[in-house]
């Protein structure tokens, strides 16, 4: 009886150390964030790190101050602005008009905005506006282009701008009533269009100089006209919710949901290769790489933020990173949101 037993029992041990090994291998991300977390070369870190997977929190820290000049410590359910991570959403809200036909995406803007003064809006459609094909300026609305509409990816913030004036003509709706509705559907209950009163809950920005020095931005200088691609006020975790409702089939139709996530024109970005990946609308989507990967960052040193927004759609997993800082050196201003997706992704947790 006794040698019946010996061989299972030895291979039940194998499988458990096995297990217990992956499973280790697969949580040795959360040290290491720890880790990073704390240093101060080549600068510091001050915001929340909120990743989630198939909707159970895998991890969920917060580390500094919600204001320099009072140390209230940071908490994970503090609000933060998007800065472009709000293109995805307009984004999605637009697509939800294509899906009512009341948008198409290919014909000039002119159709929906008659009296507009440029001369452009004969040439430039939606889709050109949402991949950053317009050759519009970044941040500026000029009677010229940047570039030829249609031939290269130059990003341009207006050109939300723009689009979310054809999203308000075509759904009858401003933006405010838009994004309410859309944060209530996702139950995104922490979030909130920018208003007198929903901004007073917004964390404080803080602009790090390149000297080291820091200052406090008691209020953002955005008007109402950039929120469509720079500005909503939201939580990390809520920002969970969004990827799971938009990447998940709950606000758009699988084909138009392809219209999002497909791409036409390629462009660089430092936190994920420093080779050409795809743009879609909205959205950065990285094909080519050993993991599939779909996200966007948002960055203003003048606003005080640094935020990005990964989505990994194979294990349903988030990683959100959401800084009340942002440096003006721009080398080392998405070193920890670079590191922290490193050491994900090398976890194994995304496998």
């Amino acid at each position: 009886m006794k040698n019946f037993f010996k061989i299972p029992l030895i291979a039940i041990a194998l499988i458990f150390s096995s297990c217990n090994a992956d499973a280790q291998q697969k949580d040795n991300y959360s040290a290491k964030i720890d880790s990073l977390v704390k240093a101060t070369n080549p600068r510091s870190f001050n915001g929340v790190v909120f990743i989630q997977q198939n909707g159970k929190t895998k991890y969920e820290k917060a580390y500094g101050y919600v204001d320099f000049n009072k140390n209230t410590p940071l908490t994970i359910s503090d609000r933060f602005s998007t800065m472009s991570i709000a293109k995805q959403i307009t984004a999605m809200l637009i697509l939800q008009e294509v899906e009512k036909g009341t948008i198409d995406l290919q014909v000039p803007i002119r159709k929906y905005l008659p009296d507009f003064k440029y001369s452009w809006a004969d040439t430039i459609t939606v889709h050109h506006l949402l991949n950053h094909t317009s050759g519009l300026y970044s941040d500026d609305l000029k009677p010229d282009l940047k570039l030829k509409t249609g031939t290269n990816f130059s990003y341009s913030n207006v050109g939300y701008s723009v689009a979310g004036l054809v999203l308000e003509k075509q759904s009858g709706k401003t933006y405010n009533e838009l994004v309410t509705a859309l944060f209530k559907k996702c139950k995104m209950n922490s979030s909130a269009y920018p208003t007198e009163i929903s901004s007073q809950l917004l964390t404080k920005g803080h602009t790090i100089r390149k000297d080291g020095t820091f200052k406090l931005n008691e209020k953002s200088d955005f008007n109402a006209d950039y929120y469509f691609g720079s500005h909503l006020i939201v939580t990390a975790p809520d920002l969970a919710k969004w990827n799971d409702f938009l990447h998940n089939g709950k606000l758009l139709k699988p084909e138009t949901y392809k219209l999002m996530t497909n791409y036409s024109t390629t462009a660089t970005h430092q936190l994920f290769s420093d080779k050409p990946i795809g743009y879609g609308y909205g959205l950065r989507i990285n094909d080519k790489a050993d993991i599939y990967e779909i996200g966007h960052t948002g960055f203003h040193p003048s606003e005080g933020f640094t935020a990005v927004n990964l989505y990994y759609p194979k294990t349903k997993t988030s990683i959100i990173v959401m800084e009340n800082v942002a440096n003006e050196n721009f080398d080392i201003a998405y070193y920890f949101e670079q590191e922290i997706r490193k050491i994900v992704k090398e976890s194994g947790l995304l496998k």
